[in-house]
């Protein structure tokens, strides 16, 4: 009796049960109550605005004293290279996913969408952008700020990357002593910083009733069952990348996949009700530092994969323009899909910190497939669902991530391999705290 009445504690005082509850509640007040539910919208604003104040200190400090930590700039090289490669090779494998499970699935299939019916005024702000979006140069000049505050009011994460690593290796050519100096401070600023984090996670379950409150009530069950098979087949999609290609790449490293997805449930739970990568940015690198992995690795690989490696986000663009063209009755050759993959191999990567990036991304790619024949207009029928797809790459994206991390630490011997395997068998021993 003791023991189950622990066990029932340790439940309702557990963060993820309440988001569970939250995710229900803000459901059944979107369906029931759609007017509250579009009314609550504020509450996962102010959420997401508060821990945009923190993230960017969050990455600079993490960055800044992992680097600082390392021996010498051979490794910071060492694992930038190894993470450009492991980037460059599994973004490619999920845009071929996003194709495939189209090709075959075909969820546009037999819709039969005319796009001359469709408003062009609708996606107006996702097409005129700036031309070179998509460029190596375009990626370059969003990288490098005007000012070294505004990153932090904006929370770009690429940014605050860029300043953090100028300012570590800047550092790193100091003498030990007064690194040691230097790094004092910023390692105690990081703690109250994640102290005030630790506060801000408690009204996660708030902020994912708010969530899912506000999405449904403003798009409604209707928007979501229309669109339901293309939906089903990402989510068929995400699923096959995370656990058969992730999972594929996982056994290679001796890592069990769905341990290690087990390790990270809390933190794919509160990205899935709030529908943003961001809410658990900072408990992820946390999280994956105290289970062995080198703080330098982390506060590398994290922020530059949020930037550069959305597995799930390039799914959802290949998939996108597999369904426009079947549902618009539009053919695609063989040609075609190695054109769509070479082409979002490029553009998948360009448009890095832009508001509307995915439909900004979409839209120039189709614009760069003239002989493929698939107006820029058709990406307006996705705009509808596309707040409910975007579930579905925030968690992938975070999915994605995690392991890259891991498996470029392994790979670089940035991990203590014994701590790690025993954090995937006691997960609860390694939950967010500062």
């Amino acid at each position: 009796m003791k023991s189950q009445k622990s066990k029932f504690k340790k439940i309702v005082t557990s963060l993820a049960f309440w988001v569970v509850i939250g995710i229900v509640a803000g459901i059944f007040v979107g369906v029931t109550f759609p007017d509250l539910g579009v009314a609550s919208k504020p509450g996962i604003d102010w959420f997401i605005r508060a821990l945009k104040a923190l993230i960017g200190p969050i990455i600079f400090l993490t960055i800044v004293s992992g680097i600082i930590g390392l021996e010498s700039m051979k490794e910071l090289g060492s694992i930038g290279l190894k993470g450009f490669i492991y980037f460059e090779i599994v973004s490619t494998i999920a845009l071929a996913v996003g194709i495939l499970f189209g090709e075959v699935l075909k969820p546009g299939h037999d819709m039969h969408l005319d796009w001359t019916t469709l408003d062009p005024g609708s996606i107006e702000k996702y097409t005129h952008i700036d031309k070179d979006v998509g460029s190596v140069w375009s990626i370059l000049k969003s990288a490098v700020p005007s000012d070294p505050i505004t990153p932090f009011l904006t929370s770009n994460t690429l940014q605050v990357l860029f300043m953090a690593i100028v300012t570590a290796v800047a550092i790193s050519f100091l003498k030990n002593d007064y690194k040691k100096k230097i790094l004092k401070p910023l390692e105690f600023i990081q703690h109250y910083v994640l102290k005030l984090l630790t506060v801000l996670m408690l009204f996660s379950p708030i902020a994912a009733f708010s969530a899912m409150a506000f999405l449904i009530g403003k798009f409604g069950i209707d928007s979501l069952l229309g669109m339901i098979e293309l939906l089903l087949v990402m989510a068929a999609a995400s699923l096959f990348f995370i656990f058969v290609v992730l999972g594929t790449i996982c056994y290679f490293a001796k890592v069990n996949i769905f341990k290690f997805m087990r390790f990270i449930a809390k933190e794919v739970l509160v990205v899935f009700a709030t529908s943003s990568s961001e809410t658990a940015l900072a408990p992820l690198m946390q999280k994956l530092e105290r289970a062995g992995i080198h703080r330098g690795a982390v506060g590398l690989i994290i922020p530059t994969g949020y930037s550069f490696n959305l597995d799930c986000t390039n799914i959802y663009l290949s998939l996108s323009v597999i369904f426009l063209a079947q549902a618009f009755g539009i053919p695609l050759t063989i040609e075609h899909l190695i054109q769509i993959l070479i082409i979002l191999m490029v553009t998948s990567k360009g448009a890095v910190g832009v508001t509307g990036s995915g439909f900004i991304v979409l839209a120039g790619t189709l614009a760069a497939l003239p002989s493929a024949g698939i107006p820029v207009v058709t990406v307006a029928v996705l705009l509808g669902v596309d707040k409910f797809m975007s579930e579905m790459r925030a968690v992938g994206n975070l999915c994605g991530n995690a392991v890259g991390c891991l498996i470029i630490s392994i790979w670089d011997k940035k991990v203590d391999i014994k701590q790690f395997r025993y954090a995937l068998d006691h997960p609860e021993e390694f939950q967010f705290r500062a």
